[in-house]
């Protein structure tokens, strides 16, 4: 067995500011674990535990301790764990007792690496059953006489570190009595009368780390209300530290155990109003926090269509009475310049935030409490200081935009429109920029020129002052321009749907777009600002394009050379910084983006009589593709490569089957993107656009399928490739077979194979019931899948398809099952499944005796959700019908 040897000089070193003797340190402990792991650690437990060893190499050994024992990626935490597991165990017991001894040790800071070191071994050795006595060690500290204020200190981290790690497994590792314990331990801990504040700051933070163990305490009444009790006593505690931790014990029990809050709420209101009006401001934000936190839970209790979920108690419709006041005081205590960083926080945006989340959970009943205040306030000018008046009243106005109907705040909106149009022009920057926030808002909630059930907010009479404001305000600081940007989205997304022919906007579409363009150029001496500015400016553009009418789609078409000349200039540029590459990256995936969205404006289809634009696109096709070629040899960054895959998507649908002549030149892209798994998201575009390829070149893309075809078999075998690509590959190579339709029969066998191993997981996922996160994505293998099979069945027509694809009909009976025994059923989930065994039986009619043998299957539940769900029979009706003929019925 290793035993230890002096290290002490070589931890000091590894701290020391020379960088030459640093680093020639960590090479040497890096040579130490790799060449001697076992006297590795034990040289490090003995440096921790020697009181005699200076306290920064005591500190350090324990630093590096824990890094031997955990990583963030799982790959290397899962090696590091694998080689603990392979220690001696008397090796592992000595490393055990001097963690335990540390505990024991001054100085406190020691004491705390030794109680995160405890903590990491527990993740690995609990879990099998290894160490069984550290709870029962650890408890031990807690009551031994005399008390040592530093050992229980240190101990309760221990506990709650413990905790915490124990909280992220999936298996229950600790039993019910000692989690038991441990909360007792902790909550006796919290009692005011633990002389050491520090003892009760660690139980409060342990406590936090607990509260997931705590089920069965918060079943019991008596102990519930002890806890409650502790944690309330906590925020008003004499050290503002304990007062923190009390509160953020406060967020986590809501989150657990919202249901148990009733008997408490009313002492939870009083001591978090006296932080928020009195208590330093890290304080008060908690406080502020916590309500925040519970209008998130009965939000989402709200959209929850679940009967088993908990029952919404309305404690923030109950609240809104007593605390909006409360909430309203707070937004004058702005911090000066707080517009200019974006990462600021105070009490003043907290309270905005949580005013904001309250209109959403309490709608109508906030309007009259928070109106006067606005109206009193807004145009308040007496002395300098006011401008947190009219700042507060505007920032109070947009926070209560989304919640109450339009239909309630239809008069008040209008009537304020002009005081916030006037406020454009405030001494104050300030107010400025809060005012052009709220104008967003006011656009993004109230404005909807479709919604003929309440008086339009922008009229013919109205619209030219709003352009004029806001074209105007575009040339204020840039922080606030970013601001009109995003108002002067709202206002053209708000005039979508109205008419398609003309909308009121029409008239003044081109000199918006003018005056954006020239904004985008505007150069600021922070080029952050300035890059923000022309992100803006450009997805600004995009909201006008998306919302234009028809009648605007000669100015639509122009902007194409613009931004094609725009993207060459940057393909120009010399970056020879990494800043220098990022800019030049960022502002070819916006210009890229751009272009993406003109393309695809000027592709739709008018379904009524199918005309569209794209003669617009094609005049300027050579020059299009020519330069995206341009930007994937540029070899810029990730974003760019996105960016620009999405942009050839669009074009695809403006070509037809015409962009067969660019594939030889874009193939090359198209197949490094496949293979780049790496940049995940660049893959996963790729994918998609090689969907937007197959259904418009057709069967012109065959000669190059053998390679494609494989290079998605292997993506989807392989473990390097994010699970998001999957799904979408799944679809794509529906897209492919279509398309290709009989010259597909020769991929089939790998197909199915991997097919059927797609179904299998997904069987095997839903059957495990996993979190809302595991479901999305099974709906999304789902859908690629069926994608996938009415894509081969449609593509091989009947006699292919019978010959090759009869066989997989059970296979697809029994996941349809599957889909079938869901409690909660994914429209587009059911919708696909039904329209792939109508696809079955028109191209394969033998098929209906398969059909019939599985009849009263739980397939069958599929059908009646669509015949009993209005929005799904106009897309299943066709399917519906044949599979009720194949089955025999009426």
């Amino acid at each position: 067995m290793a035993g230890p040897v002096e290290v002490t000089q070589l931890l000091l070193h590894a701290q020391d500011p020379d960088t030459n003797v640093r680093t020639q340190a960590e090479a040497r402990l890096k040579e130490f674990q790799d060449q001697n792991y076992p006297g590795f650690l034990a040289s490090l437990a003995a440096e921790l535990t020697s009181t005699a060893k200076p306290a920064d190499s005591r500190r350090l050994s324990g630093i590096v301790l824990k890094n031997a024992l955990d990583a963030k990626d799982d790959a290397r935490k899962a090696e590091l764990q694998a080689r603990w597991g392979a220690v001696d165990s008397n090796l592992k017991s000595q490393i055990k007792e001097a963690l335990l001894s540390t505990l024991q040790t001054e100085p406190q800071d020691v004491r705390h690496i030794a109680a995160l070191v405890v903590a990491k071994v527990a993740a690995i050795d609990l879990p099998r059953g290894e160490w069984p006595q550290l709870i029962s060690t650890l408890l031990a500290n807690m009551s031994a006489s005399p008390p040592q204020h530093g050992v229980r200190q240190a101990t309760l981290e221990a506990l709650g570190y413990v905790c915490e790690e124990m909280a992220v497994l999936d298996d229950e590792v600790l039993a019910p009595d000692q989690v038991n314990m441990i909360l007792t331990a902790v909550v006796a801990g919290m009692r005011p009368d633990e002389p050491s504040a520090e003892t009760r700051l660690a139980a409060t933070i342990a406590l936090q780390n607990a509260i997931d163990f705590a089920e069965h305490n918060f079943d019991n009444e008596q102990e519930r209300t002890y806890i409650m009790q502790m944690v309330c006593q906590g925020t008003s505690a004499p050290d503002q530290r304990i007062r923190l931790a009390s509160f953020t014990c406060l967020h986590e029990i809501a989150q657990a155990y919202y249901s148990k809050l009733p008997a408490y709420m009313g002492e939870i209101f009083n001591v978090s109003v006296k932080a928020i009006n009195e208590d330093a401001e890290e304080v008060a934000l908690q406080a502020v926090e916590f309500w925040s936190t519970l209008c998130d839970i009965e939000l989402d209790l709200e959209d929850d269509d679940d009967p088993s979920e908990a029952v919404n108690h309305h404690f923030i419709t109950a609240a809104t009475p007593h605390l909006v006041p409360v909430l309203l005081k707070q937004l004058t205590k702005q911090e000066e310049d707080q517009e200019l960083d974006e990462s600021s926080w105070n009490i003043a945006m907290a309270a905005g935030t949580c005013l904001g989340l309250m209109a959403r959970t309490a709608q109508e009943a906030i309007v009259p409490l928070v109106m006067p205040f606005v109206q009193e306030n807004i145009s308040k000018c007496a002395g300098p200081a006011d401008w947190r008046c009219r700042e507060a009243a505007t920032f109070a106005f947009g926070s209560i935009l989304e919640g109450p109907s339009q239909s309630s705040l239809a008069d008040t909106v209008r009537q304020a429109m002009g005081f916030l149009l006037q406020a454009m022009k405030d001494p104050n920057p300030y107010v400025r920029d809060t005012t052009a926030w709220t104008i967003g808002r006011v656009f993004e909630f109230q404005h909807d020129a479709s919604n003929t059930e309440v008086p339009p907010l922008i009229t013919q009479e109205t619209l030219p002052q709003v352009v004029q404001v806001l074209l105007a305000s575009l040339q204020d600081e840039v922080h606030i321009a970013i601001r009109v940007c995003d108002a002067i989205g709202r206002l053209a997304e708000g005039f979508m749907g109205a008419s398609d022919n003309t909308s009121l906007l029409s008239g003044f579409f081109k000199e918006i777009i003018t005056v954006l363009l020239s904004t985008a150029q505007r150069q600021d001496p922070s080029q952050m600002d300035s890059t923000r500015l022309q992100i803006s400016a450009f997805e600004a553009i995009n909201d006008l394009v998306r919302a234009a009418a028809k009648d605007t789609m000669d100015t639509v078409g122009q902007l194409i050379p613009v931004f094609l000349q725009e993207i060459q200039k940057t393909c120009g540029m010399t970056a020879q910084t990494n800043e220098q590459r990022e800019k030049q990256a960022e502002l070819q995936g916006q210009l890229c983006g751009v272009l993406q969205v003109l393309i695809q404006k000027l592709s739709e289809e008018d379904p009524r009589d199918k005309t569209s634009h794209k003669a617009a696109v094609l005049q300027y096709a050579d020059q299009i593709m020519d330069t995206l070629l341009r930007v994937f040899n540029s070899g810029s960054a990730t974003s760019v490569h996105e960016e620009a895959m999405l942009a050839v998507g669009a074009f695809t649908y403006a070509c037809g089957r015409a962009f067969s002549k660019y594939l030889p030149m874009f193939y090359p892209y198209l197949r490094t993107g496949l293979m780049n798994h790496k940049e995940w998201q660049v893959c996963l575009t790729t994918v998609g656009t090689l969907g937007d390829v197959a259904r418009n070149v057709e069967s012109d893309l065959m000669p190059y399928c053998d390679e494609l075809v494989h290079l998605l078999i292997h993506n989807l075998g392989s473990n390097d490739v994010h699970r998001s690509i999957k799904p979408q590959i799944l679809s794509t190579i529906g897209d492919v077979a279509l398309q290709v339709g009989e010259g597909f029969e020769k991929y089939l066998e790998p197909v199915k194979r991997m097919l059927h191993q797609a179904m299998s997981l997904s069987v095997q996922q839903a059957a495990q019931n996993q979190d809302d996160d595991f479901l999305d994505y099974n709906n999304e293998l789902r859908i690629g899948i069926l994608e996938a099979y009415s894509g081969i069945f449609q593509g091989l027509g009947p006699a292919k398809a019978e010959a090759n694809m009869k066989d997989q009909v059970p296979v697809i009976i029994e996941f349809a099952n599957s889909i079938g025994k869901d409690q909660h059923m994914d429209d587009t989930v059911v919708r696909n499944c039904v329209n792939l065994l109508g696809d079955i039986l028109s191209t394969v009619p033998s098929t209906a005796a398969v059909l019939q043998r599985y009849a009263h299957g739980d397939w069958e539940k599929l059908l009646g959700f669509c015949n009993e769900n209005s929005h799904l029979q106009d897309d299943t009706q066709w399917a519906l019908s044949v599979i009720q003929n194949a089955a025999g019925r009426a």
